[in-house]
Parts: C-alpha cells; sequence; structure tokens
C-alpha cells in the first residue's frame, strides 16, 4: 500500500517547466520598455519572467546580455515590420512613407505595450557608468536613420524624389518627426493625435521635395 502510494504521488509530479526563450524576451521587454534600462533590476526581471536568476544568467550570462537579445527581439517583433511597409516596390514613395510613419504611429500608441518607442524609452535614464548599452543603443537608433536614407535614396533613383535634393537632409528631418512623435506618445498623446502629425507631415511632403 505504502508503495503504491509513493509511486502515485511520484506520477503526480508534474514536469519542470521548459524556459521559453521568446516568452522570456517580451516579458523582459515591457520592463525595459516602461522603466528604462537603469531602473529595471535583476530581482524584477527574475519576477517577470517567471525563470529562476541561475536560468537567466545560463542563457544570457547577466543583466546587460539580456537586454542586447531584447534589443534584437524588439527589432524583429516591430521594427522589421515597420520597414516592411516602406520598401514596397509598387507603392508610391508618399504611399510608402505614410503607411510607415501610421505603423510606427500604432506602435507607439498600443494597449499591447508601454508608449513611445523602446529605444528612445530605454536610453533617456541611461547612467554615465553604462557607456557600452548607450553605444548600442545608439547605433541601432541611428540605423531608422540610415533606412530612410536607403529608402529615399532608392526612390530618388526611380525619379520620386529631384535628383538636386539632400536625401540625408531629408532623412534626418523625417527622423526627428518619428522621435518627436515618440516623445508625445510617453507623454500620453493618442493614436488620433499621432495621425494628425503623420498627415501633416505628408501634406508638408510636396514642399520639401521643392529646390531653394
Amino acid at each position: 500500500m505504502t508503495t503504491e502510494v509513493a509511486c502515485c504521488v511520484k506520477k503526480s509530479r508534474g514536469r519542470p517547466k521548459v524556459f521559453d526563450r521568446e516568452v522570456a524576451l517580451d516579458k523582459a521587454m515591457t520592463l525595459f520598455w516602461q522603466h528604462g534600462y537603469e531602473a529595471t533590476s535583476l530581482s524584477d526581471l527574475v519576477e517577470a519572467t517567471g525563470a529562476k536568476a541561475p536560468t537567466l544568467y545560463a542563457e544570457f550570462v547577466n543583466k546587460e546580455g539580456l537586454f542586447r537579445a531584447v534589443l534584437d527581439r524588439y527589432i524583429s517583433r516591430f521594427a522589421d515590420k515597420h520597414e516592411a511597409q516602406l520598401f514596397c516596390e509598387e507603392k508610391s514613395v508618399d504611399a510608402a512613407l505614410s503607411d510607415y510613419f501610421r505603423a510606427v504611429a500604432t506602435c507607439f500608441t498600443s494597449k499591447d505595450t508601454p508608449a513611445g518607442c523602446f529605444m528612445i524609452n530605454t536610453s533617456a535614464t541611461l547612467a554615465a557608468s553604462s557607456k557600452e548599452i548607450a553605444q548600442t543603443i545608439k547605433s541601432r537608433h541611428a540605423m531608422q536613420e540610415k533606412t530612410l536614407c536607403e529608402f529615399l535614396t532608392q526612390r530618388q533613383a526611380r525619379g520620386e524624389i529631384p535628383a538636386d535634393k539632400c536625401i540625408s537632409e531629408l532623412a534626418q528631418f523625417l527622423n526627428c518627426i518619428l522621435q518627436g512623435m515618440s516623445i508625445s506618445a510617453r507623454e500620453g498623446a493618442s493614436l488620433d493625435t499621432l495621425l494628425q502629425i503623420t498627415d501633416t507631415t505628408m501634406r508638408l511632403w510636396p514642399q520639401m521635395l521643392k529646390s531653394r
């Protein structure tokens, strides 16, 4: 009888939880996105992910390693999808830009994630001691302007943008608008407000293309 009970007890024990890397990264992403890199502690990450500290250390080495993995996850989940709106050959340059801005605005104001841009939010509160993380975020964030440059250069080659226009200046301007939208969303701006900014930007677009 005792043997049977012991056997039943053993059989009733569930299997140990399998570590789900993507789920853990998404939960960690929400914390970093909401509170920034500095204010998010390892204990916060352990609680949010449901993983034990040794598991996180084994998978990511340290908090910095986890953040870098989260940054890659953010780019694959959000940034890459937004950029796909730009590089659609069937769209006109204005339609592609408008769709891109609208996709970004929707992300910035989504109820499923913290408001604003992940990279801007996490970089805003970095301490001077976090130079390597700051440099990583800066280089990744610079890719947004680089992507805009690449897109505009392609459209200039197709004749949709005058040959005498400075592509880098256009990209810088558009990137500043996007950064401003992120800050506005962080401060509570609604999707409608960001879409109004998008519409205003697109109304100004023909003026931007005129020669000086």
